[in-house]
């Protein structure tokens, strides 16, 4: 079954699993690794540190140095001539030499082509910031970034020597600033140095290529693809969404005595008249050419998706790493444009949710139990030996991630409501403000004494929310975004023109 072309890219047939490209998991599992890893951290590790952190000042002074001089508009204008573009080719040299004193190995397949040939680099997949390393192999092409990246201590600087191009998210004409330097530079007939973009937007596992921008191909020049592979036993360098954070990668690269990485080089694409009017057909074919090389497959998986998923786990929803996957099951399954969840929050008195078979399940929701979609679908909760799964996490990450925090913590009220009168125990009261508000057991527990001072032995939402007025630690959870807060203070928001166009 075509699950609207999409799910194919993402289940493996085999065995029925979901692909999810955000996560990584990262474990040291024998105990000769975990010893190896100890001593290398006594004896290897320091040393590295020390020579890295030399090297990286050293080109700190050689960007600050080729940067003197340059204000930031004039570094837009024009690319770097004479003594300057020199700086930047022995910047180059020194990060590369941090690489090999890291302990990695390269391998470099194909030719990489010049800008006359190709303007524009696509970069996937995209999943380290150790990639970085095919940019200093390539002499230091301009990279489209986020603006913050610019602010890093030491990298700032190395950064910006490059002549990037940044895309400020919180600027609603970014991204159209962003497209029309892309054009202006890969068309220009100044030296400008070639365009380096990750077009999948965001860090994956490699495990397939997600959907690309269409940013780097709106000039409708040749893209030369390239695609980066890390062959290591032990992947120290994937950073996802889900994952070991940026420290930990480091400190166990650092600790192999080698990792190892292979770039290659594809021949130049060179798009015919349609794709030129096209960016996203243009962008897709790409992609399905860098697919083919890598032996992965392709999603439809975005950087939307990640910032959902991002949402999901601040607010601490069950299975959120599964969230993005549950809302595409249920569009396949044409539940998005129905409100049978919510029917079933509403009338579910009598109704115990804890425990539900698949069968069950299948009756609850009104959708077919053959289809392959509704299969993973419960797949995604069923974690019980015997074969259930709760329903009240279905319904929760079903219909609180497209909510305001305060209106999800609502959700979950009623969800966990087993009275049917509005009224949570302290044990549903955890749940809920768990699974929104991603609050400790034991900051639960002593909220709730603290609101039931009648000794009720429940509570009510609406008494939450007026424990919750003036206390900043549960307001900042509660009410996370700017407009949450507006809608809090002023009443019903009504979104300027700017905050529209900043929202498409």
């Amino acid at each position: 079954m075509n699950i609207n072309g999409a799910l194919d890219t993402k289940t493996d047939c085999a065995n029925g699993k979901l692909l999810n490209p955000f996560v990584h998991h990262l474990e040291l599992d024998t105990t000769y690794e975990k010893i190896k890893t100890a001593l290398l951290t006594i004896i290897l590790l320091p040393i590295r540190v020390v020579v890295i952190c030399c090297f990286l000042v050293a080109g700190w002074l050689v960007a600050t140095a080729g940067l003197w001089g340059l204000s930031e508009e004039e570094l837009m204008e024009k690319p770097l001539t004479g003594w300057r573009s020199h700086l930047k080719v022995l910047l180059a040299h020194l990060i590369r030499i941090i690489f090999i004193i890291g302990g990695f190995r390269l391998k470099i397949i194909g030719d990489l082509f010049k800008r006359e040939v190709a303007p524009v680099i696509a970069l996937a997949p995209h999943s380290s910031f150790v990639d970085s390393l095919a940019i200093v192999y390539m002499g230091g092409p301009s990279i489209v970034a986020k603006g913050e990246t610019g602010n890093i201590p030491l990298f700032g600087k190395l950064i910006n020597f490059t002549q990037p191009i940044y895309v400020f998210r919180d600027d609603p004409n970014s991204r159209h600033n962003t497209i029309k330097e892309i054009i202006k530079r890969a068309t220009s007939k100044m030296d400008w140095p070639q365009i380096l973009i990750f077009p999948e937007g965001t860090c994956t596992n490699r495990s397939c290529l997600i959907t690309f921008k269409p940013g780097a191909f709106y000039p409708g020049v040749p893209v030369q693809p390239v695609c980066i592979r890390y062959p290591n036993k032990i992947d120290t360098v994937t950073w996802t969404w889900d994952g070991p954070g940026a420290l930990k990668l480091l400190w166990l690269t650092l600790t192999r005595p080698y990792s190892y990485c292979e770039i290659e080089f594809l021949p130049v694409y060179t798009p015919n008249e349609e794709e030129r009017r096209d960016p996203k057909l243009y962008a897709n074919n790409v992609r399905k050419v860098m697919a083919k090389a890598l032996g992965i497959p392709v999603s439809d998986y975005t950087y939307d998706d990640c910032k959902l998923l991002t949402k999901a786990k601040e607010m601490n929803l069950p299975h959120a790493t599964s969230i993005v996957d549950l809302q595409k099951l249920r569009h396949s399954l044409g539940m998005a444009s129905t409100s049978q969840e919510e029917a079933l929050v509403e009338c579910r008195t009598n109704l115990d949710l804890s425990k539900v078979s698949y069968n069950e399940f299948t009756s609850l929701l009104n959708i077919p139990s053959m289809e392959i979609s509704t299969k993973l679908l419960y797949s995604i909760f069923n974690k019980d030996e015997y074969g259930h799964i709760d329903m009240r996490e279905y319904l929760l990450s079903t219909l609180a991630i497209n909510r305001t925090t305060s209106e999800a913590v609502n959700i979950a009220f009623k969800i966990y409501d087993q009275s049917g009168q509005g009224r949570l125990t302290l044990e549903d009261f955890k749940k809920a403000v768990h699974y929104t508000l991603a609050l400790t057991e034991d900051t639960a527990t002593e909220i709730f004494h603290q609101m039931d001072i009648n000794k009720l032995g429940y509570v009510t939402f609406n008494s939450f929310i007026l424990y919750a007025e003036g206390k900043p630690e549960l307001e900042n959870v509660l009410y996370r975004s700017k407009e949450e807060k507006f809608v809090r203070k002023h009443g019903q928001f009504c979104p300027s023109e700017d905050y529209g166009k900043k929202r498409d």
